[in-house]
């Protein structure tokens, strides 16, 4: 399926955005005040309720079908020893998450969620963005519109994550070319690399971005040029979600990091998101902070694979369960309102 056949596609479906469902949206809101409880009693729960009713288009939302997606790629820039791990534990990985060993699996099956896992030509890497653009246009148009398939119209939510050795670097480059500041203030340890590993990660980013400095700022060229086949999916998953009304949970800073360039041309990209946690990594809060958006946990994790969001997962289950069961006054034939 293409959904984006060509940049201006893609910047065409960026800046003509859907908006939620106003009316289902006051129905959700009126539920909440006849439901047995003191109004505003159950916190965010119940202004979780209501965004996806928003979203979803029914005063009673839910999640009958529900998947994480896993989006995997390989980056050039791992030539500069910004990762722990050397690029091969990326198809390791795709192998784990396929033979159900790894945490992402454990923490989907708790939540009730499907997990697809979408890798992107792992055997071939993305180019050396600190000497060329990551990718070709043909090369960003196929990451973003495997994303955008991976997104059925079936969906209640989603889950988004990943996996690529090196993508913490492409997130921070991201980050700064989108949203300002410096590598240092967005660059993180990412899979565990001691103070000599970050700062080759800052001088990769410091050079990525002197050397594309010059070219356009659009979310697709900023998504080529320092982004990875990943982070590009996610943005088509992101975008794809939007234009069929799925409300998409966030997971970690790079996750978070493929909206930055979107956010950056129509910063209302973020209105269908919930931000599932902030990570341990140091850029998420500050990205956060940037998109406005609120996490909802606080666990310190920092592993990727769409593991916080996942968590979050079950939370929105609760949040659902009390909107839809719970009796409103009339039913429990209680007169007063608490």
């Amino acid at each position: 399926m293409i959904t984006f056949a060509s940049p201006v596609a893609f910047a065409s479906a960026l800046a003509d955005l859907k908006a939620p469902d106003c009316a289902a949206r006051s129905a959700a809101l009126s539920r909440q005040r006849r439901l047995t409880k003191p109004a505003g009693s159950l916190g965010r729960l119940e202004d979780i309720a209501v965004f996806f009713a928003g979203w979803q288009g029914r005063e009673q939302p839910r999640i009958q079908q529900g998947r994480t997606i896993v989006f995997a790629g390989n980056h050039g820039i791992t030539v500069h020893g910004v990762s722990a791990f050397p690029a091969s534990v990326t198809a390791g990985m795709v192998a784990n998450f396929r033979a159900g060993g790894a945490a992402i699996n454990a923490l989907s099956g708790a939540a009730g969620l499907d997990l697809a896992v979408v890798p992107l030509e792992i055997e071939r890497p993305t180019a050396d963005f600190t000497q060329s653009p990551a990718m070709t246009e043909d090369e960003c148009l196929a990451a973003l519109n495997a994303g955008a398939a991976a997104v059925g119209s079936d969906l209640d939510t989603i889950v988004l994550g990943e996996m690529g050795i090196g993508n913490s670097t492409a997130a921070a480059a991201l980050c700064a070319r989108s949203l300002g500041g410096d590598a240092a203030s967005w660059v993180g340890p990412g899979t565990g690399i001691d103070s000599a590993g970050i700062d080759r990660k800052v001088a990769v980013v410091d050079r990525a971005l002197a050397h594309h400095d010059g070219a356009p700022r659009s979310a697709f060229e900023t998504l080529r040029r320092v982004g990875g086949r990943e982070t590009a999916a996610l943005a088509g998953a992101i975008l794809r979600a939007r234009q069929l009304g799925i409300p998409v949970l966030l997971d970690g800073f790079i996750c978070c990091s493929a909206i930055a360039p979107l956010f950056a041309d129509n910063p209302a990209i973020v209105d269908h998101c919930l931000a599932g946690h902030c990570s341990a990594e140091p850029g998420h809060e500050r990205l956060l902070g940037q998109f406005g958006l609120d996490p909802l946990l606080r666990l310190d994790m920092r592993l990727g694979e769409g593991s916080g969001a996942a968590v979050v997962a079950g939370v929105v289950r609760a949040a659902l369960a009390t909107h839809n069961e719970m009796a409103t006054f009339n039913e429990a034939g209680i007169a007063d309102a608490l």
